[in-house]
């Protein structure tokens, strides 16, 4: 037991004190910002965020975590343990809307329970137009944020008990799009990261709702998204995706911007960045001068994400996307004759309003004939607002569209079977981003998952691989 008298204390502490002693002792071994955080605001608050959706969800739940961190948040894995929960929505498919209504719903007797919880919904749910609809809904929801803007959430926080910090440091909490921006705790050991270059989409394809729900198009200066690239690049993110609804018309908006193609080319002299990607492109505004730059830069992986959405011509019409099967196939055709080997992924809805059995056949024969490495399938679902919900019956049935579905399920693992067969044995360069079980997990550069099993830490190692297995949808190897 210490001896108290040696502080001048001329008898035992009561337990009052003693809280006290332990109080300063614990305040004295936190870092300077931690303690003045302690001394001006008192114990830690906690936040969680679920984040459903998109690459862009990830980025936008990424910032805000960090922003929560630096007003001296910390994680809580679960809702019941914290202070803000924040759900960041997604609503491109009735099947993403129903599970964030869901997620949402299951809040509200924990609402109940602790009313001082602040609830916050973010995202394509909320939208960048009146929110009164989501009040009336939703009454037990604090704070409503439109896509990519989390500036409502902060200001609710600001103007509330859960954070009482002085009037000239309130501006400096809503720079939450600094470009250089610190890692949130849990992603620390961040291998691969999303920066986003064009926020909104101004195409307006007559199935979507990104344009209602994220507004028009609008592209980020390039310095920023340049001193964003080299942040991440110090805190040891090894590989960036340039994100964008239609990523390649960065710069549209922006004569004075560059296009695409040479912000690649920019971001690519950065120091320690050793690969770049970009998604999703679009085939009206894929250049040969971008597919150029991926074929002239090294750093630059060559996979390509450039969804058809369907092969018949008149339905391509009516989902206004602006080119035809014929276009479609040319797209790719250029792609392969300047990048062998290049891969490359597409997006396909089944089901559209009016879509026969014919029109469904030439989508499957456009998917049988070109082979992609990668084929995202969904079942059209009309989305409030859009051209095709208000214009356009929803006549194909559930269950049809489910046949369709499985057909080119079935159809897209039948030639990848074939097509990554020819890797057995091969060796691939791999970056490693996490351990699952007992395997680390990576890509190559085409974006192949690719399974190691490894006792040393490879997160973040760009190493070797020979290919032992190969299925469907992964491989599995050992590092040379």
């Amino acid at each position: 037991m210490p001896d108290y008298t040696t502080r001048g204390l001329t008898k035992w502490p009561s337990d009052e004190s003693l809280y006290s002693i332990y109080f300063l002792l614990f305040i004295h071994s936190l870092p300077f910002q931690s303690k003045l955080l302690w001394i001006i605001i008192g114990p830690m608050l906690k936040y969680h965020i679920w984040t459903e959706g998109c690459q862009m969800n990830f980025s936008d739940s990424l910032r805000v975590a960090s922003t929560l961190e630096g007003l001296g948040y910390e994680r809580a894995a679960r809702a019941d343990d914290a202070d803000v929960v924040i759900l960041n929505t997604c609503v491109v498919r009735q099947s993403a809307e129903d599970k964030a209504t869901g997620y949402l719903s299951s809040l509200r007797p924990l609402k109940k329970k602790r009313p001082d919880m602040v609830i916050n919904v973010m995202g394509c749910m909320v939208g960048v137009k009146d929110t009164s609809k989501l009040h009336q809904r939703f009454p037990y929801v604090d704070v409503f944020s439109p896509p990519s803007d989390p500036t409502p959430l902060l200001k609710y926080i600001s103007e509330h008990e859960h954070r009482k910090l002085e009037e000239d440091n309130r501006e400096k909490r809503y720079t939450w799009m600094d470009s250089d921006f610190t890692l949130p705790a849990e992603h620390k050991n961040l291998v691969a990261g999303f920066v986003p270059v064009v926020y909104g989409c101004s195409h307006a394809c007559t199935y979507c709702i990104i344009p209602y729900r994220r507004g028009a198009e609008i592209s980020r200066p390039p310095e920023e998204i340049i001193n964003e690239v080299r942040s991440l690049t110090e805190q040891g993110v090894k590989e960036i995706t340039l994100l964008g609804q239609i990523v390649d018309r960065y710069g549209k908006d922006r004569p004075d911007y560059p296009n695409l193609a040479g912000l690649i080319k920019q971001l690519h002299e950065i120091e320690g960045l050793q690969r770049l990607r970009f998604l999703t492109s679009h085939p009206n505004w894929l250049t040969d001068e971008l597919i150029d730059a991926v074929a002239s830069l090294p750093r630059v992986m060559p996979h390509f994400e450039v969804p058809a959405q369907a092969g018949d011509d008149e339905v391509l019409k009516n989902m206004r996307r602006g080119y035809t099967n014929a276009e479609y196939r040319q797209t790719v055709q250029r792609i392969r004759e300047r990048i062998p080997g290049a891969s490359i992924a597409t997006d396909i809805i089944v089901g559209f309003p009016g879509e026969s059995a014919e029109q469904f056949q030439k989508t499957y024969e456009l998917l049988a004939d070109l082979e992609l490495d990668v084929a995202h399938l969904a079942r059209y679902s009309p989305r409030p607002g859009t051209v095709a919900e208000r214009h356009m019956a929803d006549d194909v049935p559930d269950e049809e569209k489910w046949r369709r579905f499985r057909l080119l399920e079935d159809l897209q693992e039948q030639i990848l079977t074939r097509k990554h067969a020819v890797y057995l044995g091969e060796t691939t360069p791999v970056l490693f981003e996490e351990k699952v079980k007992k395997r680390w997990r990576g890509r190559n550069p085409t974006n192949k998952l690719v399974f190691v099993e490894s006792e040393s830490d490879l997160r973040g190692q760009l190493l070797p691989v020979k290919i032992n297995w190969t299925g469907p949808w992964s491989f599995i190897g050992e590092l040379v």
